[in-house]
């Protein structure tokens, strides 16, 4: 992985009393905020030539390089600075759980990728079908089992490939949506979510 930055960093040490600024640690791709440490001039160098995640330990009164004992290290690909310059955001790749708790994050929340609002509707379709309500049209589906949601995702695939040969967006648009929709309730019904289709992209990545 190529270690990259936006622009040369320039950060303002002068603006702490004791020279360190705060450092967040983001999951380069799921982009789960993993922990906060602190660092001065000699700890970014340090993380900048090594591409490990290094700090200031405040307890230690040394440098510490994040998984220097448990060998959970955290891969740098890139280090950006805000528009203040007393505040560095570090993307990298955990090598392992973050926390000394062994927990993903140091908040204890867990490091999964997330799709914006294609996530809550999965959730929302997951307690859809729990409920098994009457009136919930994703129920009835669930109800009527595979092949009728599987033959509903067919019928919404066709759709979309007639409105994609025409010229009015807005139902290619609408089209492509229901077509989206009831391929998650399709995967949900088989078992799984997009995080699953995601880690089979990523395995098909060179």
């Amino acid at each position: 992985m190529l270690f990259a930055f936006k622009v040369m960093l320039e950060p303002d040490f002068s603006k702490s009393a004791d020279g360190l600024l705060p450092a967040i640690v983001q999951d380069a791709q799921t982009k789960t905020v993993l922990m906060l440490g602190y660092m001065n001039a000699e700890a970014l160098a340090t993380t900048q030539s090594t591409q490990k995640v290094t700090f200031y330990s405040r307890s230690k009164q040394r440098l510490w390089t994040k998984g220097e004992e448990s060998g959970h290290f955290l891969r740098v690909e890139s280090i950006h600075l805000d528009c203040d310059q007393d505040t560095l955001l570090i993307m990298a790749q955990p090598l392992g759980p973050t926390c000394h708790t062994g927990a993903d994050t140091c908040w204890d929340l867990p490091n999964e990728t997330r799709f914006g609002f294609l996530s809550a509707l999965e959730d929302t379709i997951a307690q859809r079908k729990a409920q098994d309500e009457d009136d919930s049209y994703v129920a009835s589906l669930f109800k009527k089992g595979i092949n009728k949601i599987a033959q509903k995702v067919g019928e919404e695939a066709v759709e979309t490939v007639i409105e994609a040969k025409d010229n009015n967006d807005s139902l290619f648009l609408n089209e492509s949506a229901d077509l989206l929709f009831h391929y998650l309730i399709l995967l949900q019904a088989k078992g799984y979510r997009l995080s699953d289709i995601e880690a089979v992209l990523k395995a098909r990545k060179k």
